[in-house]
């Protein structure tokens, strides 16, 4: 297939290295992409981390058709469309108690920065305008947006767009090496929460807004919270009338087991900013989930005033709801909450085989989430993850994500234990040919 690939200034790419030698996914059906060379390529990342339930779901490309021709548009602007109602009372079934408000975006960097500003906003109509700073975290990964980049930890996300956000801080980090090779949650590192403690004590809490952080980080390679660590935070941030964000595009609809990371730690935190499996990864949709006290702040004044002025055109795009109700049917009647779950020991079992070759640094794993680190070469930090990544894709026919030395896994929720060792195979033979 000849593709003219010169106009598109392609997203989270070397270009110039990509345009030598294109790599073309031309059709898609359940674990597979088909290549335009005619492959058939095992999908070891849910597309990037969206596509759970599998590819081609014809149960969702039908209700997206039957949308588009009965209504294409409907404003959610002073107007309404019973989609995106319909979308948000299901949803709510499955957030932990409390979470009950739903407000529409059309990514996750839109559903972080809407999330920011609902914590500011939340504030502000409570009369502590002063709570203006916001705290990330070291590595995490917030999307692209300003507010997303400014809370997010990764410098090459950071370095070219200037200052960013002011009175933005960091807590560190919880990729420990003493934490190397653990199999789920890692047990060091819990007295890292207690960074939060410092910043209060430094600026005062009267003057910190929320805490945004992602249960389970992806972009930066798979990092886990250690044991309990998430709920120091929740301690602390309750304490101190601080908002805890969870940004969960990843690990929301089953990615590491029960519907969200929130379920499964057992944390609930203020603000849920979703996205990507939401839709199957079929039409762009996020959504953002507010616990009701933060809804129910702006509720004040006359019943003519408009709470919160925000929003997108895309808000509840109808095609994007109806593309959420039939991916929230296919969920519920094929249990793929649970599905991560059942899984789990067997897919860890299977990384941590990879442990005894000599490159491989660490492996983190939790639910269908995988990180192999491997060792970077000297002066070629990237180099051999993303030779381990080529050669899965060109020898291996299977797709893996690489970011920097990581090799991520996150495939669909459908993977079978013999795609799973399928992945792993192609793993071992990679890193054992490119060295």
């Amino acid at each position: 297939m000849s593709v003219k690939t010169d106009a598109f200034w392609m997203p989270f790419t070397a270009n110039r290295q990509f345009k030598a030698e294109p790599r073309l996914l031309v059709a898609a059906e359940g674990m597979h992409y088909t290549t335009d060379d005619g492959r058939s390529l095992l999908d070891g990342t849910a597309g990037l981390w969206c596509v759970n339930a599998g590819h081609g779901r014809k149960n969702i490309s039908d209700a997206v058709y039957r949308q588009i021709s009965t209504l294409d548009y409907g404003p959610t602007f002073q107007m309404g469309h019973p989609a995106p109602f319909e979308l948000a009372e299901r949803l709510i079934q499955y957030t932990p108690d409390g979470l009950n408000k739903v407000f529409f975006t059309n990514s996750g960097s839109e559903s972080v920065d809407t999330a920011l500003k609902m914590a500011l906003a939340y504030h502000r109509a409570k009369g502590d305008g002063q709570r203006t700073r916001l705290i990330g975290r070291e590595k995490g990964y917030h999307g692209v947006g300003f507010g997303g980049i400014s809370v997010g930890g990764l410098v090459n996300n950071k370095r070219a767009f200037g200052s960013g956000l002011p009175n933005v801080s960091h807590l560190r980090h919880t990729l420990l090496a003493e934490n190397a090779f653990s199999r789920g949650l890692p047990e060091a590192g819990v007295d890292l929460a207690e960074d939060l403690q410092r910043m209060i004590d430094l600026y005062g809490a009267d003057t910190i807004a929320a805490v945004i952080v992602e249960p389970v980080a992806g972009s930066a390679g798979v990092v886990l919270p250690p044991v309990g660590y998430l709920k120091r935070l929740r301690e602390l941030t309750q304490q101190h009338g601080i908002l805890l964000i969870f940004d969960e595009v990843i690990t929301g609809f089953g990615r590491i087991g029960e519907a969200f990371a929130a379920n499964r730690f057992g944390v609930t935190p203020d603000l849920m900013t979703t996205a990507k499996g939401l839709t199957n990864g079929s039409v762009p949709m996020g959504a953002v989930f507010a616990a009701d006290f933060i809804h129910d702040a702006f509720m004040n004044g006359s019943d003519a005033t408009i709470e919160l002025f925000h929003g997108y055109t895309y808000s509840g795009h109808p095609v994007a709801a109806a593309a959420g109700l039939a991916t929230l049917d296919i969920y519920e009647a094929e249990g793929l909450f649970q599905r991560a779950l059942e899984l789990e020991v067997r897919f860890q079992d299977a990384l941590h085989s990879l442990s005894d070759l000599d490159v491989v640094k660490d492996i983190r794993n939790i639910g269908l989430v995988g990180g192999i680190e491997l060792h970077p070469r000297e002066g070629a930090v990237g180099a051999r993850g993303y030779d381990v990544f080529h050669h899965c894709y060109w020898q291996g026919n299977v797709l893996v994500r690489c970011t920097a030395d990581t090799i991520a896994l996150s495939p669909p929720l459908i993977i079978s234990e013999d795609q799973i060792d399928q992945i792993v195979s192609a793993l071992r033979t990679a890193i054992k040919t490119v060295g």
